[in-house]
């Protein structure tokens, strides 16, 4: 049978869509996770230098940058997610 052009476009959107769901569905759940890593704030007077999980490459540029928000010290290069998961923890999170 001949398809139309209509609607071999809405199944290849369809292919498409079942194909990516799953990544779709991960990007989704990460964008939720850093959203609310924005909304966990940090004392800006909070002495980096003295939690000793951190790399010393992290405690270096939180201490020079002081992040507001978990969020913004997870965008800081050299923080790493082990960085921000030893801030979790200090934080009681």
């Amino acid at each position: 049978t001949f398809l139309g052009p209509y609607e071999q476009e809405m199944i290849d959107m369809a292919e498409i869509a079942i194909k990516y769901e799953g990544y779709i569905k991960k990007e989704e759940e990460m964008v939720l996770k850093q959203s609310r890593l924005e909304e966990v704030v940090l004392n800006e007077n909070f002495d980096y230098r003295s939690l000793k999980g951190l790399s010393i490459e992290a405690r270096e540029k939180l201490s020079k940058a002081k992040p507001r928000t978990i969020g913004q010290a997870s965008r800081i290069s050299g923080v790493n997610p082990a960085d921000v998961s030893v801030l979790l923890v200090h934080l009681g999170r």
